[in-house]
């Protein structure tokens, strides 16, 4: 916000200078950790008691802990969080000695597409066509403070002029200010800043979440993608594993991490999307990858994580130092009970992998029947494939007039070469010849797990304002017992044109890891399935819901029927999942809902279908189920 220039001062000797930094309100701190891994240098530099001392109340009352801010906003009792406009939303003054503090740091937004629009200084239509021209490339989303994967949930209000039917442009459902953050003094100055002058507060790393949890109107963001650290920790000892790990800042993607493993010759866990911020949402929510066949989820991995609290502490999360904490946060949801700074995993050895791809569709002697049974002797060998470690992301598509097709894009085989791949999936491969179905399988070894990644998944696309999707952890049960059934609802959605995007693989705990909040679902699952609706893109508020409508109430109540007591991966969900407390984190609700009370019970962190989220709405102005309006406790 304001040139640095002018940043030098206001708070006199307790602003202290960052090398390569402005001055940020805070101080450097030892760099030792409960974790027994030193903090990283971003982590070094917090708020502190003594920082805050010499401050007027004013002042205190702006940037001060809850433990010591008597403010009438500090006690989370207003019903509504605060938007722009009204009479008590800091005033342009406010915002700027808020921007003093954080050294420069405070991002006033620009929707990513405000060039497209004369009403913008920012207009430029050499950047519009640019910026309608990369739309659909994840990276610049993720580049930005406030833009999110899934503009649908922020609620369309800047888009490309190719795809804005409405030609406005507002600041709608993102954060009206975001902090670029590069320290832990920024964030506890954000959470202290936004809980004491009860203003939304998100966090953002990707955006990556499909149901817009780091987005929301009036919010101030926390915007932790700068945050690239990474340290390899040859020998972690910690209470229940002595090894091998690696200690990742809270913006590292996948891509980064994989080349990291490589580099230094380790495997890491990580998502199969390559811009996916492996230490943000994705590791707290769960977090699937190529490698959870063999070592279970991103969260069931984590060691210890550092953490900025509802409060504005900064704490060391471990098994030790806080039980409670550590269960509940890995895989209790991101934006529920902390932001994380950094989190430390296990690693593994290199690993080879074999990569393949193939189809099969209808066509001259494959009627939509024989297809149907080529689908169900794959689904049959859903637990032989995951058992042996591997992991699959395939498609079933609908080509219209009883056609469909198959694509297996990738058959991802960790630690097979292609000869054990071949044997592995032969058992298939001839069941399918005994139908009249060809495969021809085109196979390659890697020998480590980052070139056979990179060649097996593409760049994902974010997702599109015309479409909404929903999603199932279908347990082992339904590929034994259950297997006519569920081949029959799975036939049923693909036959009404909704595509099927699926992964077959199993996230057991491993023996020896420590319990973890994540969605126990996932536990028994044999395929991580989701499919989708869409509608056009001049179609009324009433016509969208309705068909959102029909995909939660209809085409997925058919999924869940075929095994109701299993769920859903809350990041790649519904957002109107109905009983969502159940589907997304089963048994564990009860216990989780208690500690979100222990550690935030004024709700200073809110996401859709987080932890508490039932009792806080958003009155969205465009009557669909986004971000782009007040939140109000209900």
């Amino acid at each position: 916000m304001a040139p640095h220039s002018l940043i030098a001062g206001l708070f006199g000797t307790l602003l202290l200078a960052i090398p390569t930094q402005a001055s940020i309100l805070g101080q450097r701190v030892s760099d030792a950790s409960e974790a027994g891994v030193p903090l990283f240098k971003s982590e070094t530099f917090q708020l502190t008691e003594k920082s805050l001392r010499s401050l007027k109340h004013s002042q205190k009352e702006l940037f001060g802990f809850q433990s010591d801010n008597a403010s009438a906003n500090a006690d989370g009792s207003a019903k509504c969080r605060l938007l722009p406009g009204d009479k008590a939303w800091p005033s342009e003054s406010t915002w700027s000695e808020l921007d003093r503090a954080l050294g420069g740091a405070l991002i006033k937004t620009v929707p990513l597409a405000a060039s497209c629009y004369p009403s913008w200084p920012e207009y430029d239509s050499a950047k519009c066509t640019t910026v309608g021209d990369d739309w659909e490339v994840s990276y610049m989303h993720a580049a930005d403070p406030a833009s999110i994967m899934w503009p649908l949930f922020e609620g369309r209000s800047c888009l490309p002029t190719s795809m804005n039917t409405s030609s406005t442009c507002t600041i709608g459902g993102y954060s009206s200010y975001a902090v670029n953050v590069s320290s832990v003094a920024q964030i506890q100055l954000a959470v202290n800043f936004a809980r004491n002058s009860n203003i939304r507060l998100v966090v953002k790393n990707t955006g990556h979440d499909f149901n817009g949890k780091s987005t929301g109107a009036g919010a101030l963001g926390v915007w932790t993608h700068n945050l690239k650290e990474i340290e390899y920790i040859e020998n972690y000892n910690g209470a229940s594993y002595k090894g091998a790990a690696v200690k990742m800042g809270a913006g590292i993607q996948a891509f980064e991490i994989y080349e990291k493993a490589e580099e230094l010759g380790f495997t890491a866990i990580g998502g199969e999307g390559k811009t996916v911020g492996v230490a943000g949402g994705y590791v707290l929510g769960g977090g699937h990858s190529p490698m959870s066949s063999m070592y279970g989820l991103a969260a069931d991995q984590v060691l210890a994580l550092e953490v900025v609290l509802a409060d504005g502490t900064f704490t060391t999360v471990t098994e030790e130092t806080d039980p409670d904490l550590f269960w509940a946060i890995r895989g209790g949801g991101g934006g529920t009970f902390g932001v994380v700074t950094s989190v430390i995993s296990r690693v593994y050895p290199k690993v080879g992998v074999t990569v393949s791809t193939f189809t099969f569709t209808t066509g001259t002697g494959v009627s939509a029947d024989t297809f149907w049974e080529g689908v169900r002797a794959y689904f049959s060998y859903f637990a032989r494939f995951a058992d042996a470690g591997t992991y699959a992301y395939f498609w079933i598509l609908n080509l219209g007039d009883d056609s469909y097709e198959f694509m297996m894009n990738p058959f991802f085989a960790v630690n097979h070469t292609v000869a054990e791949f071949t044997a592995l999936i032969e058992p298939w491969v001839n069941d399918l010849e005994a139908l009249g179905i060809t495969v021809t399988p085109n196979s390659t070894y890697y020998d480590s797990f980052l070139p056979g990644w990179e060649a097996g998944f593409p760049l994902e696309e974010i997702g599109l304002v015309t479409m909404m999707t929903g999603s199932r952890l279908f347990p082992r049960e339904n590929f034994d017992a259950k297997l006519n059934e569920t081949v029959e609802a799975v036939r049923t959605t693909v036959g009404l044109g909704h595509s099927l995007l699926a992964f077959n693989m199993k996230t057991e705990l491993q023996d020896g890891f420590p319990d973890n909040s994540a969605n126990p679902a996932f536990r028994e699952s044999l395929m991580h399935a989701i499919t989708s609706t869409t509608w056009d893109s001049n179609s009324t508020t009433a016509e969208i819901n309705s068909t959102i409508y029909d995909l939660t109430y209809n085409v997925l109540d058919k999924w869940r029927a075929t095994c109701p007591e299993s769920g859903a991966y809350m990041s790649e969900s519904d957002i109107l999942e109905p009983n969502f407390q159940q589907a997304f984190y089963g048994t564990n609700y009860a216990r989780l809902f208690k500690l979100k009370q222990r550690y935030d019970p004024d709700g200073v962190f809110y996401a859709p279908t987080g932890v508490g989220s039932e009792y806080w709405n958003v009155e969205s102005l465009d009557g669909l189920p986004d971000q782009n309006g007040r939140l109000c406790r209900v």
